[in-house]
């Protein structure tokens, strides 16, 4: 035993001497068999396509992909996307085999678990190398575009030897069908971004079969139209993947990677087919799947050998960011300063004394202006002290007024600009901004029109998942913007937004509010925000000047008529106008009032007990007015008190009559209170 011993630890002293070289396929082998091992364990999840792009994924890491295990958020690092979100295994095995610190074997062991970072699909996390949210298929190309779009806007301002990184993508047959993938890739394509490379998994197959039952598509016609570079490849050939890469890295204009493989790699009875899409290959198949690809290893037991040479892929990128660190601090030092100040941490310092600054201007001039109008000068004044302010319009940006005189347009010959023309391409928009904000150093602002968030849900969503600081503007935000009818009047709109958790929505009424809502978005660290902005002009509200943001709280007291009142008016946006009205004609029927403004539902309800109760008491007769569905407000009702509002489309006719005819008029409202004082 002894002698054993001794010729062991010599065998393996001269396998350390000699480096014994670990080959390409045991490198991809161990992704595929990490992924095996923890989808059976876990009785859950995607196998087929982890051990089908395991050869793409491997010549990327190994020989393309700048990245650096010990520091995930250097900024310019290459990104890489994982669209086919259901594919996470792909990514989990990546990153524990190079060597971050975010996910151990125990974690993948975990796979699918509670509280295990190895989600059934990737969740972004900052610093632990998921750069993004993926699953919902699309999403993810519509973020890389966002990033490319931020590295070539960063590059412009400080240079290409200090910006010169990638976005690689991992996109499946599935998000290539999403109507997403149109409106993303086309964008890239006209912005020329060719630093965007994509790699389809062109294993023609989804979840109900071959890809054929649904898709024809001549795909380098179709991206070639897009002004893509279309490159076809062998996808488990080492050599054809790295030089479609170089080549890619070359290019003019962003490339598709066309990757023929197998889905299910190594599969004996399932590679190829759908039955290894998404479920667990099954312990009969998995032995042999190891007898196949001659892996010897119990489940979860990477040899050390070919960790090690993972951990040495890992560790190159600890080099790349050093000798970067070091032409940067040659070539200018206080570039490089300004550089990371920019992108880690950006200065709001000067935001509360301009926003203090504009709403004495305009007390002073009291203004009737739609709220479009109001957030368009909100913007121009932000722009002038925030530079990281990244605006754009879904081909609405003069009825949305997202398009300030300080607005200068970012396109394909020149990225020193602050606005981006989305064109008619809501959701390809919401996507691309989470994009901006994931690079880092961006706030992204974006408009449309209210009726068509129902376009952008799903990157909304996203942004509140991840905890991103997007501002989504949305204008013509009820039935008053009048003749267009009921296809462009918002009804659910405002209770679908904020039935989304994480998610702030705001409905200002005047400048005042316009400007503090404005404030908190900017100010808000993990929380997107969604701003409702009418068509018609809208007076000024507020009866005096504070330097407090009242709408920080969610909701305040504009005007009493007596303390002693026994009924409470509250209403949002162009309706707090409407309940203002309607006070004062109560008043001239000897009825007291108290009108509230609630700007924001979900910062009102974070508020504590005794203050909700002091806007809202208890004994009075709480009426909500808004245009739209009531179903948000039901919650704030006591006392038989009642909510007005629309749960009907609207009609087309002059905004003030379709109002009149849908039953939110002065007169029918004070009517209508009176007799329930009455009851």
């Amino acid at each position: 035993k002894i002698l054993y011993h001794i010729i062991d630890i010599i065998s393996l002293s001269l396998y350390r001497l000699l480096k014994v070289s670990v080959k390409f396929n045991q490198l991809s082998n161990a992704i595929r068999f990490l992924s095996i091992d923890a989808v059976q364990k876990a009785n859950s999840g995607h196998p087929g396509m982890p051990m089908g792009m395991a050869d793409v994924a491997t010549t990327l890491f190994k020989y393309h992909l700048r990245f650096n295990p010990k520091n995930p958020n250097w900024i310019n690092r290459d990104r890489f996307i994982l669209s086919a979100g259901h594919g996470s295994m792909l990514l989990y095995s990546l990153l524990y085999l190079c060597g971050y610190k975010s996910i151990s074997i125990e974690d993948i062991k975990n796979f699918r678990q509670l509280n295990s970072i190895c989600a059934g699909h990737p969740e972004y996390k900052e610093g632990s190398g998921i750069e993004t949210t993926t699953g919902p298929l699309g999403q993810g190309l519509g973020n890389a575009v966002g990033m490319a779009i931020a590295e070539e806007i960063f590059r412009k301002k400080f240079g290409s030897s200090l910006i010169n990184n990638k976005t690689y993508v991992i996109a499946s047959d599935g998000d290539l069908m999403e109507g997403i993938s149109h409106e993303a890739m086309s964008l890239a394509g006209h912005l020329k971004l060719k630093n965007l490379i994509v790699f389809f998994d062109n294993n023609k197959i989804s979840i109900d079969g071959s890809t054929s039952l649904s898709v024809s598509d001549n795909y380098k016609k179709r991206f070639e139209s897009y002004n893509w570079e279309f490159l076809e490849i062998n996808g488990h050939d080492e050599k054809q993947i790295s030089k479609a890469i170089l080549k890619a890295s070359k290019s003019n204009k962003p490339t598709i990677i066309s990757c023929k493989t197998i889905i299910g790699f190594g599969s004996p009875n399932k590679s190829g087919k759908a039955s290894s899409h998404g479920s667990p290959l099954g312990e009969e198949e998995i032995a042999l799947v190891r007898k196949k690809l001659k892996w010897h290893n119990k489940p979860f037991d990477i040899p050390q050998e070919i960790l090690d040479e993972w951990k040495k892929i890992g560790k190159k990128g600890e080099l790349l960011e050093k000798k970067w660190r070091e032409i940067i601090d040659k070539k200018n030092p206080q570039l490089k300063n300004k550089l990371e100040k920019t992108y880690n941490k950006i200065d709001l310092g000067g935001l509360e004394s301009l926003i203090e600054k504009q709403k004495t201007k305009y007390f002073e001039i009291k203004p009737d202006l739609a709220t479009r109008q109001c957030s368009m000068v909100t913007i121009e004044s932000i722009s002038s002290i925030l530079p990281q302010l990244i605006g754009g319009s879904a081909d609405l940006s003069g009825s949305n007024n997202t398009k300030t005189n300080n607005s200068k347009i970012i396109n394909s010959k020149n990225f020193d600009g602050n606005y981006i023309h989305y064109g008619v391409r809501e959701h390809g928009m919401a996507a691309v901004m989470n994009g901006l904000a994931l690079y880092g150093g961006i706030i992204p602002y974006g408009g449309t029109f209210l009726i068509f968030s129902d376009y952008c849900k799903p990157s909304i969503r996203l942004s509140a998942l991840m905890g991103l600081k997007v501002i989504y503007i949305f204008s013509h935000d009820s039935i008053g913007l009048g003749e267009d009818g009921p296809t462009h009047q918002p009804i659910e709109q405002l209770t679908g937004l904020r039935a989304i958790p994480n998610l702030n929505v705001f409905r200002p009424a005047d400048i005042n509010e316009t400007l503090e809502c404005w404030e908190i978005a900017l100010k808000s660290k993990n929380t997107p925000s969604a701003i409702a902005l009418s068509r018609q002009k809208v007076p000024y509200i507020n009866p005096k000047n504070s330097k407090e943001n009242k709408s920080e709280k969610g909701a305040y007291v504009v005007n009493i008529t007596s303390h002693e009142s026994n009924v409470t008016l509250v209403a949002s946006g162009t309706e707090v106008e409407l309940a203002l009205k309607v006070q004062e004609s109560l008043k001239k029927n000897k009825i007291d009032s108290k009108v509230v403004s609630m700007p924001c539902m979900e910062l009102f309800d974070k508020q504590s007990k005794d203050y909700q109760k002091d806007i809202l008491e208890e004994n009075s007769l709480i009426i909500t007015i808004e245009a739209g569905s009531i179903m948000s407000w039901q919650k704030y009702i006591r006392n038989n008190g009642i909510n007005l509002g629309i749960d009907k489309f609207g009609e087309s006719a002059p905004y003030k009559e379709v109002y009149n005819h849908l039953g939110l008029s002065e007169e029918k409202i004070t009517s209508f209170i009176q007799k329930k004082l009455r009851e």
